[in-house]
C-alpha cells in the first residue's frame, strides 16, 4: 500500500510539474474498540514503517510523549509494518477459533472447555489471552483483516489454508447458540419468544458490524421466533438495523435485562455486559416461561444453575446439544 501511495503521489506531482520531497511511512494502528483512548495513550507498541532516515526522525518526535517512560517504538519496511497489522488481528482471531473449535470438540468427549481453557492458559508460552469460547468474532477489525490477509495472500500466489479455516470455524459458530436453541425446542420454536442479553459484538461498544447476535435474530426470525433483546448501548443500531422487525413485533427492545425476559420461554446470552454478569436467579427462573438460558459466553457456573433447576446449554461445557 505504501508503495501505490508512493506511486500516485510521484505520478501527480509529475503531471503539475511539481518538485517536493516527500516520505511515505505505514503507522498500522492497534486500537481495540471500545478502549481506543487508553490504548492510544498506552501503546503496547508503536510500529513505524519507513527505509527514510527523516520520516523515522519525525515518527519517533511525534511518538516521543506516548513512549517516554519505554521504548516502545519497532522500525522496520513498510511491507512488513502493513503485514503485521494484519498479522497481528489474524493471530487473534485465529486463537479464538482455535477455542471455539476445542469447545465442540470437547462437546463431544465429555470435557469441559472451561477446564481445558484454565488448563492451557496455565502455559506462560500460551496465557490467557483470546483463549474464550463463544458465539464467535464479529465487529470491524478480525473479520476485515482476516479477510484481506487472505486475499493478499492468494493474489501473492500462496495458499492460506489456515487463514481460510479461521474464517470457516468463525461462521459456522455464529450459527451454534440458535442450533442449541432450535435443537432443544424442535419443532414448536415457531411462535415462540425468546429474550437476548446483548446484541453489539462484544462489552462497551455499539457496533453490530457482523456481530454473531444478527446471525440469531435472523435465524430466529426465520423459524418464527419472536426476540425480545437488550443490550445498554446498541438498542439504537439495532432499531437502525432491523426496522421492519421492531415494528412488526418481531424484535422487542427492553430498558433492562429483567423486562427483556418477560414473556420468553429462554434466556439466551450472546455477551458479558457487566449487568447480566451475575442476574437474580431466583427472579429469572419465576419469570421466565421454561427456566433455559442458552449461555454464548460461558459465564455461568453448570452446577449451580442445574442445582436451582435450570436446563443449561453452554460453549463446550455442561449440558451439550449435539
Amino acid at each position: 500500500m505504501a508503495d501505490r501511495v508512493v506511486s500516485e503521489i510521484s505520478k501527480s506531482l509529475a503531471e503539475c510539474g511539481v518538485s517536493c520531497k516527500f516520505d511515505v511511512a505505514a503507522n498500522p494502528e492497534f486500537l481495540k474498540e471500545g478502549a481506543a483512548v487508553a490504548d492510544f495513550m498506552r501503546p503496547d507498541r508503536v510500529v513505524v514503517g519507513s527505509d527514510s532516515p527523516r520520516a523515522i526522525a519525525l515518527m519517533r518526535a511525534l511518538y516521543s510523549p506516548f513512549t517516554r517512560h519505554h521504548e516502545r517504538l519497532i522500525v522496520m519496511d513498510a511491507r512488513s509494518a502493513e503485514l503485521t497489522k494484519y498479522a497481528a488481528n489474524a493471530m487473534l482471531a485465529t486463537r479464538i477459533s482455535f477455542m471455539n473449535e476445542l469447545a465442540g470438540i470437547a462437546e463431544r468427549v465429555g470435557a469441559d472447555i472451561e477446564k481445558v481453557r484454565q488448563g492451557i492458559g496455565s502455559d506462560s508460552r500460551i496465557g490467557f489471552s483470546f483463549i474464550y469460547p463463544g458465539a464467535g468474532y464479529g465487529g470491524s477489525c478480525f473479520p476485515k483483516d482476516v479477510k484481506a490477509l487472505t486475499r493478499t495472500a492468494i493474489e501473492a500466489g500462496a495458499e492460506p489454508n489456515l487463514l481460510q479455516a479461521v474464517e470457516a470455524v468463525n461462521d459456522r459458530q455464529k450459527d451454534v447458540l440458535f442450533k442449541k436453541f432450535s435443537d432443544f425446542f424442535g419443532s414448536k420454536v415457531s411462535g415462540m419468544t425468546v429474550a437476548l442479553w446483548g446484541l453489539a459484538f462484544k462489552p462497551n461498544t455499539d457496533d453490530m458490524r457482523e456481530a454473531p447476535s444478527r446471525r440469531f435474530l435472523e435465524a430466529a426470525w426465520a423459524s418464527g421466533v419472536r426476540v425480545r433483546a437488550y443490550d445498554p448501548v446498541a438498542m439504537r443500531e439495532a432499531g437502525k438495523l432491523y426496522p421492519k422487525q421492531c415494528a412488526s413485533g418481531e424484535l422487542v427492545l427492553c430498558k433492562s435485562p429483567m423486562e427483556a425476559i418477560e414473556g420468553a420461554e429462554a434466556l439466551v446470552k450472546m455477551i458479558e455486559w457487566s449487568e447480566c454478569r451475575s442476574p437474580d436467579f431466583e427472579t429469572l427462573k419465576t419469570r421466565l416461561k421454561q427456566p433455559v438460558i442458552f449461555d454464548g459466553r460461558n459465564l455461568y457456573d453448570p452446577e449451580r444453575l442445574k442445582s436451582l433447576g435450570f436446563r443449561y446449554f453452554a460453549i463446550g461445557r455442561g449440558e451439550t446439544l449435539i
